[in-house]
């Protein structure tokens, strides 16, 4: 009998202890997606427990940081010393148009602590955005926190338009390389990174624009080819240590979807038009009900291309740093190597997918280009009748 009790306390343990252990491994997933879920709410709270100089707890921190990585920065940040006060990395041009042109270096902010005076203006740094303000630095706030002071002209060289130039550079390298190749002769083997670059040109043009645009492809290959490899170069930078979120940014993705948008409208034939404002071989009441459905579509279309590519990557990139923060919150509960090694294993998991994921929506975003494009200039069957 004693020793059936003392069994039975074992085994009491070691369930608790897998009990223990299984909560433990569902908080660490519910920690690294909680972030995205909830950071529109929490990065509010964090604005106003910062301007009222409270102590910040570690998941505030955590969010925080997560935030500024998120977004652009006129700071090209590479590492911060928080003992010591000190952020590593070094600061780009501020180009301000205010009754005329206003260049500085925007360390002259001093991430937001000082105020600096141009031609008698005096402008803030505050959350990313420049503000005018007075000599001393006043900023205005809403109920809700956000200043209500005007905000200058910003064409600055920032954090995401460094990477658009370091992704520019390089499809310059990579394609000048594979032109210099084919004006050899038509049969030469690349060399190079033109051996990477050759077999997805030919996937782009066989896979994606001969099938759906037909016979005038090749007035669309350049387009489809740019936005193809500088949406993969720039998703391939994000996952560097450099730190860049230029996909994950809203204005880039909505500036791609609009030249989609241009391409699709003003290459469009008389058919596409028809279709959409007189629909054939529908009864005419319903033409009616189909036009403003149709017309409708003609932004849903790009709104879709931009959302889908912004949502994936700031996804995948709020994931990732969820994932790295288990380190620093999950030391007591797993010790140190143990936090490493769990937040090791799942950030090198999903690394991997983030890796398919980039050419994910490279593909998806050139080939619904290319579709869309397609379906604009297709010849349909009546116009030859």
């Amino acid at each position: 009998m004693i020793n059936n009790i003392v069994f039975l306390r074992k085994n009491k343990k070691q369930n608790m202890g897998s009990v223990k252990k299984a909560f433990l491994f569902f908080a660490v997933i519910l920690f690294a997606v909680s972030p995205f879920l909830v950071k529109a709410s929490e990065s509010h709270t964090a604005e106003i427990s910062a301007h009222a100089e409270e102590p910040k707890t570690q998941r505030e921190e955590i969010d925080e940081y997560i935030d500024h990585h998120l977004q652009d920065d006129h700071y090209f940040s590479l590492y911060t010393d928080k003992k010591e006060g000190k952020t590593y990395g070094f600061p780009l041009p501020v180009i301000i148009i205010d009754g005329g042109v206003k260049v500085f270096m925007s360390s002259a902010f001093d991430f937001g602590k000082n105020t600096v005076e141009k031609d008698g203006q005096f402008y803030k740094l505050y959350h990313g955005k420049i503000y005018k303000t007075d000599a001393t630095g006043t900023l205005n706030y809403d109920e809700h926190h956000h200043p209500t002071n005007v905000k200058a002209l910003d064409l600055s060289i920032t954090k995401n338009v460094v990477g658009l130039i370091l992704a520019t550079v390089l499809l310059f390298w990579g394609f000048l390389g594979l032109a210099k190749t084919y004006k050899k002769g038509a049969n030469n083997l690349p060399k190079g990174a033109g051996r990477v670059l050759e077999p997805l040109v030919l996937y782009v043009r066989d896979e994606m624009a001969i099938p759906n645009i037909g016979h005038r492809y090749r007035e669309f290959m350049p387009y489809l080819l740019s936005v193809f490899f500088l949406i993969l170069v720039l998703n391939l930078l994000g996952l560097t240590p450099l730190g860049f979120n230029v996909t994950g940014n809203i204005s880039v993705t909505i500036c791609l979807a609009i030249f989609t948008f241009l391409f699709v409208n003003f290459k469009a034939n008389k058919d596409y038009w028809k279709h959409i404002f007189w629909m054939p071989g529908v009864p005419v009441p319903f033409k009616f009900v189909l036009a403003p459905i149709e017309v409708l579509g003609m932004f849903t279309k790009p709104f879709s291309l931009m959302v889908r590519l912004f949502a994936n990557i700031t996804a995948g990139h709020t994931v990732i740093m969820g994932l790295i923060a288990i380190v620093y919150v999950l030391q007591q509960q797993l010790t140190l190597g143990g936090s490493i090694g769990v937040s090791m294993l799942l950030t090198t998991f999903l690394m991997v997918i983030e890796i398919l994921v980039a050419f994910l929506q490279a593909f998806i975003f050139t080939m619904l280009s290319s579709l869309f494009i397609g379906m604009a200039v297709e010849e349909h069957n009546e116009a030859h009748h």
